[in-house]
C-alpha cells in the first residue's frame, strides 16, 4: 500500500449512486482526494440519471498512483463483458497490494475474474455469485461486508458497512470513531455523536 491519498472511483454508464456515497463523502473529509475513472474520458449517466465527467481513463489508472479502487454495482455488470477491465483492473491493484473495494454487481465481476475463488467475501446472496461458475463458494460469508487481506466486499444494501471496512483498512478512523461511525449511520443511535466529536484515540 503506497502512501498517496488519491483513491479512485470507477464510473460506468447504470452505477448505482447510493452504493459509494458514504465512503468517498467522508473520505474526502478525511484528508483523501476522489478521482472518478471510467471507461474512457467521456461522460457516464449513472442508474439515478446523474452524468458524470470521469477524472481519467482506465488505461490511465497506476495502481502506484492509488490508495484504494472502488468498484461500485452497475447494471453492466451483469449485461456483458463491458466492465471486465475493471475486473481485470481491481487484479492489477490487488497484485500490487493496493486495495479494493467491491459491492453488488462488482463483486460479480471480481468473481468472474478469479479473484474471489481463494478469498472471503461476500455479495448480495450466494447464488448471485454462484451464478457466475465462480470456484469460491466455499469462502463465501454471511455478513454485510467482509474484508480479506487488501479486498473488501459488500452486498448492494450495505453502502455504510462497506465504508466501514474502507475505513478501518485505510485507518480513516481509530477503533472507537469507527464504531461510533458505523452506529450513528447503521443504526442511528444519537449516543455515537459523542464519540465521534472527541479526541480519536487511533
Amino acid at each position: 500500500m503506497g502512501s498517496t491519498r488519491t483513491v479512485h472511483l470507477a464510473v460506468y454508464d447504470t452505477l448505482a449512486d447510493w452504493e459509494t456515497g458514504y465512503t468517498t463523502a467522508f473520505l474526502a473529509q478525511n484528508g483523501y482526494t476522489v478521482r472518478t475513472v471510467g471507461p474512457d474520458r467521456e461522460p457516464v449517466t449513472t442508474m439515478g440519471g446523474l452524468r458524470v465527467q470521469p477524472d481519467l481513463a482506465l488505461a490511465e489508472l497506476r495502481p502506484e498512483d492509488s490508495a484504494l479502487l472502488v468498484l461500485p454495482g452497475a447494471g453492466l455488470w451483469d449485461a456483458g463483458d463491458e466492465l471486465a477491465p475493471f475486473a481485470r483492473t481491481a487484479r492489477a491493484f490487488l497484485d500490487a497490494e493496493v486495495p479494493v473495494a467491491a459491492i453488488c454487481g462488482a463483486t460479480a465481476g471480481l468473481a468472474r475474474e478469479g479473484l474471489l475463488d481463494d478469498r472471503a467475501h461476500t455479495s448480495a446472496v450466494s447464488f448471485y455469485l454462484a451464478a457466475t461458475g465462480y470456484g469460491g463458494g466455499a469462502r463465501y460469508v454471511e455478513a454485510d461486508a467482509v474484508t480479506d487481506g487488501g479486498l473488501i466486499t459488500a452486498g448492494p444494501t450495505e453502502p455504510v458497512a462497506l465504508a466501514r471496512e474502507v475505513f478501518g483498512l485505510l485507518g480513516v478512523y481509530g477503533p472507537k470513531k469507527l464504531d461510533a461511525w458505523y452506529r450513528l449511520f447503521h443504526g442511528s443511535d444519537p449516543s455515537a455523536y459523542e464519540v465521534l466529536e472527541g479526541e480519536d484515540e487511533g
